[in-house]
């Protein structure tokens, strides 16, 4: 008898399963969720594209110009830009007739002190609670509405032989014969004069906002200390708008040098009242001297660059924190 041996039979070849990843495999991004990122990168830039092609060409590129033109002895009016280098500037440091304007500048840097503690004290005053404190705000802030074309023309007639100052001096039993605007002392001081009852209420809005953002809780503590409203003023109002009082000082230096509305409407510049940039626009207009008018334009923007700068460096503009 034989004996059999019974065999298994034969297993399928068993194949390797897929990798993991293989079988989940995602498909490649598309090119608009690869842009995404970038899109949201240029967005600002793509919001900011118009108002720097604005900045751009109607600044820069006319104070590139200007520098330009400050190295020729361009008229204005001729195509012919002939270089001379630096002889514009050196005419504007040397010939007297053309620095001496500066000094004029000084009643309008006095009158900007004036301006700006008026404008304080009555910030200072209104901040509190006072009857017809509106009414008060109303009055200072509208000389600042009214063109100053038009204010040129009112204080003309106000200044004038016989005119409305002169009538009122002599209800109080004066009569003054004098010519307002006839020497350049006078007519310097009415001038600043006129530029203090003008720009009083810009100073006085910008003070009177600073104060309002300060917490009213130092207020009602300082109340509660007993500090009068003197100590109220130095100890919380002074130290919390100093960055104002910073900024109100850089703008009546730079306002002081580039007078221009109300001695060019009032006088022409006559009798000793003609400012850097009375001159300078004679000098373009009047003259056809446009090179040498560019040169003072850029020696003007230099000053208020270097008196900023110089301002900034002395009272550095720091974060107040009163509480």
């Amino acid at each position: 008898m034989t004996e059999t041996t019974g065999t298994a039979p034969a297993k399928p070849p068993r194949t390797a399963a897929p990798p993991r990843a293989a079988q989940h495999k995602r498909p490649a991004r598309s090119g608009s969720s690869r842009s995404g990122p970038l899109l949201r990168r240029l967005t600002p830039w793509l919001y900011l594209a118009v108002p720097l092609a604005l900045l751009i060409t109607f600044t820069y590129v006319p104070v590139a110009n200007m520098i330009y033109f400050s190295f020729t002895d361009w008229d204005g009016v001729s195509p012919d830009r002939n270089f001379t280098g630096a002889d514009n500037y050196r005419q504007i440091f040397t010939r007297p007739e053309l620095f001496r304007v500066f000094f004029v500048s000084f009643y309008y840097l006095a009158a900007s002190v004036a301006q700006i503690t008026i404008a304080l004290y009555f910030a200072t005053i209104l901040s509190f609670d006072l009857r017809f404190r509106n009414l008060f705000k109303g009055i200072l802030f509208f000389p600042y509405l009214i063109n100053g074309v038009a204010i040129g023309f009112v204080f003309l007639y106000f200044f004038q032989d016989g005119g409305t100052l002169d009538s009122v001096l002599s209800w109080f039993g004066s009569d003054p014969d004098h010519a307002w605007l006839g020497d350049p002392a006078s007519a310097n001081t009415s001038l600043a004069g006129v530029s203090v009852w003008r720009f009083t209420g810009l100073n006085f809005v910008l003070f009177l906002g600073a104060i309002q953002s300060i917490p009213g809780e130092l207020y009602e503590a300082a109340q509660l200390d007993g500090a009068t409203r003197w100590q109220q003023f130095r100890h919380i109002i002074a130290p919390g708008i100093r960055p104002v009082i910073g900024l109100s000082v850089i703008l009546a230096i730079s306002g002081s040098l580039s007078v221009f509305e109300i001695p060019y409407i009032m006088t022409g510049g006559a009798t000793g009242t003609s400012t850097f940039v009375i001159q300078t626009v004679k000098l373009a207009f009047q003259f056809n001297k446009t090179g040498l008018a560019s040169a003072a334009a850029v020696v003007l923007l230099l000053i208020i660059l270097l008196i900023t700068w110089i301002q900034r460096r002395l009272v550095p503009d720091d974060k107040v924190d009163l509480v």
